[in-house]
């Protein structure tokens, strides 16, 4: 067992916490197993139905503990660099392909694959003073944490190669105007307004949230027909769900629909 990752459920939102607060949670082998334990038990958890992820203290996440990575490196250790196919990129996979929303609330430092968990996300807040950045050219790396895929599709190719090659730090603010969506707020303010944020997805059509989760990232690179016929597909199977049904009688009558999720 170990305290280096939190759940904390309230109703139907799962909150998935890094708890290295001195080290502004960075990675560890220690805290990245943790992580995808975490998140593996809130992705096969039906009762949840939106995830926030997000970081104790000063900071969301700063990557890899290079202190670590360091020691790894001197004692060639097999594990220095599997790691990226072993824990980071099964991370980023269930941030992105959970069948339900997941926020990334970030208090703080974001840097490295810290920044590919919050682009990972579907939603993200921002604190006004959060530093951001890729990091990894900086110590001779290159991207990890899916940050190849999602920021380029962020921000353009060539912000991103910009952004990557330079390895400068740049603010939410900044990150906001390139095309990082997110919703920035005081630091006081992150946890209350993800929260508020969450409840209001985990009291939505949970299974539609999942198909549009799907639909989107498959459409991007794939056909116009291939979107269409998944598309199709996908229609079918939220319109067999009680949240459909229930909307539909909701709207004829001029109600408010409730979604329970099936």
């Amino acid at each position: 067992m170990t305290d280096a990752v939190r759940i904390e459920r309230a109703g139907a939102v799962a909150t998935v916490t890094l708890n290295r607060p001195e080290r502004r949670n960075a990675m560890t082998l220690e805290l990245k197993t943790a992580l995808l334990d975490a998140l593996r038990t809130v992705a096969d958890d039906h009762e949840i139905r939106c995830v926030v992820l997000t970081g104790e203290g000063k900071g969301f996440c700063v990557g890899q503990d290079l202190a670590e990575h360091a020691e790894l490196l001197q004692s060639a250790h097999a594990s220095v660099f599997s790691t990226v196919a072993e824990h980071y990129g099964p991370i980023v996979e269930l941030l992105s392909g959970m069948a339900k929303p997941v926020i990334a609330a970030v208090n703080g430092t974001c840097v490295g694959a810290g920044l590919g968990f919050a682009l990972s996300c579907d939603l993200r807040i921002f604190a006004e003073d959060a530093t951001l950045g890729t990091a990894f050219s900086g110590v001779g790396l290159t991207c990890d944490s899916g940050l190849s895929a999602t920021l380029p599709r962020s921000v353009g190719e060539a912000r991103a190669r910009e952004l990557v090659l330079l390895g400068r730090t740049f603010t939410p603010a900044e990150a906001v105007g390139w095309g990082i969506t997110g919703e920035i707020v005081a630091s006081s303010a992150v946890t209350e307004t993800a929260a508020r944020l969450a409840e209001q997805l985990a009291a939505g059509p949970t299974v539609a949230y999942a198909e549009s989760k799907r639909l989107l990232t498959a459409g991007l690179d794939g056909t116009l027909a291939q979107a269409l016929a998944a598309e199709s597909t996908a229609q079918n199977r939220c319109g067999e769900t009680e949240d459909h049904h229930n909307a539909v009688r909701s709207f004829l009558a001029r109600e408010q629909p409730t979604f329970n999720g099936r």
